[in-house]
């Protein structure tokens, strides 16, 4: 593969949405990522009214919605983090299907793989079929990143230094809003700024593709990164549903097997992610 990059077909499309935080929205499958219950930094609130105001036939639960790294440094549980779990469960006990990939800061359930938990069933990855005829390979990616991989010191020190950055951003929000401005992502901004880290996700998302092609994939869907994204990697699509710590978004399926990603960063005010 080139890793060139091509623009959006019809078919695979992903559209940004402005979502009212009023409305009910069904979709045929969602997946989310990348909560980290149990972190001080965890968007739980924010994740808790997208939960109450969307509903799939299947949900996927693509990896770190526990930080297992965190809670083990100290408890921290408060009632909006047992609530986001209580609704995910009532989606189950309604019908809906309920796929468990964990991650690596929830890597403690790999010892449950195959088996179900208030009918959660827990998978190391799985191949989702769309509407029309798709197949995408689910996981939560961290198993193509190097530095997780084969140095897990290194991303247990990198991780601290992008909580403090997490925990500043969200102080500095905090005085946006008391100033009467939209929330910013500090990490973000530095994410798209630091050509290491911009080489990094370039290089995660072609490896990602390269591996989705040799299994004979349509496209990809994971997280990890806490980048929402959609790409057509030649005839690969990739896409991540990116975060509830910064972005606040999930990737959702149409009846007709369309793609979209919903941003719902301020449940008063859903924000905007633009079409790549």
């Amino acid at each position: 593969m080139d890793g060139t990059v091509a623009h959006h077909s019809a078919r695979n499309a992903v559209e940004a949405a402005v979502v009212s935080p009023h409305a009910t929205r069904r979709y045929r499958t969602i997946w989310i990522s990348d909560a980290h219950l149990g972190w001080r930094a965890s968007q739980a609130g924010c994740l808790l009214d997208f939960l109450k105001r969307h509903d799939a036939d299947h949900w996927y639960l693509v990896g770190d919605m526990l930080d297992g790294w965190m809670l083990k440094r100290g408890w921290f549980w408060p009632q909006a983090h047992n609530d986001v779990v209580q609704k995910i469960l009532r989606k189950v006990r309604k019908g809906a299907q309920v796929v468990y990939i964990p991650g690596n800061h929830d890597n403690f359930l790999r010892d449950f793989l195959h088996l179900q938990f208030g009918g959660i069933t827990v998978l190391p990855d799985a191949m989702h079929t769309t509407a029309d005829g798709r197949r995408l390979w689910v996981l939560h990616g961290h198993e193509f990143d190097s530095i997780v991989h084969y140095a897990s010191w290194l991303a247990f020190l990198g991780n601290n230094g992008y909580d403090a950055m997490i925990l500043i951003g969200h102080g500095l929000n905090r005085l946006r809003r008391w100033c009467g401005r939209p929330d910013w992502s500090l990490a973000a901004y530095l994410k798209q700024r630091v050509k290491n880290i911009v080489k990094f996700v370039t290089d995660y998302e072609e490896a990602l593709t390269r591996e989705a092609r040799k299994r004979g994939a349509d496209g990809i869907v994971c997280g990890h990164i806490h980048k929402a994204e959609s790409k057509q990697f030649a005839d690969i699509a990739y896409y991540n549903d990116g975060d509830w710590v910064e972005s606040c978004t999930a990737l959702v399926e149409h009846d007709d097997g369309r793609l979209e990603i919903i941003c719902w960063r301020d449940a008063a005010a859903p924000a905007t992610l633009p079409s790549a």
